[in-house]
């Protein structure tokens, strides 16, 4: 009897212990574009697995910088293709980028006496516009194409004020430090930002578009979860989120 308790013990220990939750966390590095359409993406990916996902905002620039430095994270999802692209040549990813969405850029001001347009931002009124670093952030080099080919770049250039990222140029502009700013369509569309202020679609031929890629890290083992959670950024669910956010989706 005692022997069939100590069975039966051993048994409940070995269950319980195969079932324990995977409590191993996802780090994303995430495009600062990205910031609202992840949260709910990976919400919606936490609440369907049981996963946890750590989410580390920058420009791309910068997060694939601390990536080929040793930054401990699992996937790149970035603003463009070109950063994950240099990485994978460069030996840090398991495989090549695959496009997740195509971005959109907008024009957009808190001020409510200013209706964006890009004819209005050589008008005196306005002092300083918003835009996120060309050298690292691929929205802020989509905002330059737009001032170039409208042919006003150097009459406004002295008025441009550069954010590290989208989510510093967004901050210029919000604040009012920037009474007009460029970036993403995502960020306008967001819970948090929809209501304040407006803004206008930059037509997309004034710009290379904005192809989206991410890839998942090379590390000595690749988790599971991390897999996972890259295939969920293709799924459905992903698609219907980047979509409301008003990015560009793409079946393969």
């Amino acid at each position: 009897m005692k022997n069939l308790k100590h069975f039966t013990f051993l048994f409940l220990f070995l269950v319980i212990g195969c079932t324990k939750p995977n409590t191993q966390k996802v780090t994303i590095a995430t495009a600062a574009n990205m910031q609202f359409a992840i949260q709910e993406i990976t919400t919606s990916f936490t609440k369907q697995t049981g996963i946890a996902c750590d989410i580390i905002i920058s420009s791309s620039g910068k997060l694939t910088a601390q990536i080929k430095e040793g930054a401990p994270y699992d996937i790149l999802v970035s603003a463009d293709t070109k950063y994950p692209q240099a990485l994978h040549t460069s030996g840090f990813t398991t495989k090549p980028p695959e496009i997740y969405a195509y971005g959109k850029l907008v024009l957009w001001s808190i001020s409510k006496d200013i209706t964006p347009s890009i004819k209005s931002l050589t008008d005196k009124k306005i002092k300083h516009i918003a835009i996120a670093n060309p050298k690292t952030a691929p929205y802020g080099e989509a905002a330059i194409s737009v001032l170039k080919q409208a042919g006003i770049y150097d009459q406004i250039e002295d008025k441009l004020v550069y954010g590290e990222s989208i989510s510093q140029t967004n901050q210029f502009i919000v604040s009012g430090a920037a009474q007009v700013g460029f970036t993403a369509k995502s960020v306008v569309l967001s819970p948090k930002m929809k209501e304040k202020g407006n803004w206008i679609a930059i037509n997309d031929s004034s710009y290379t578009p904005i192809a989206q890629s991410a890839v998942i890290i090379k590390k000595v083992s690749v988790t599971e979860n991390t897999i996972n959670f890259y295939k969920f950024l293709f799924s459905a669910k992903s698609k219907e989120i980047l979509e409301n956010f008003g990015y560009l989706v793409i079946e393969k």
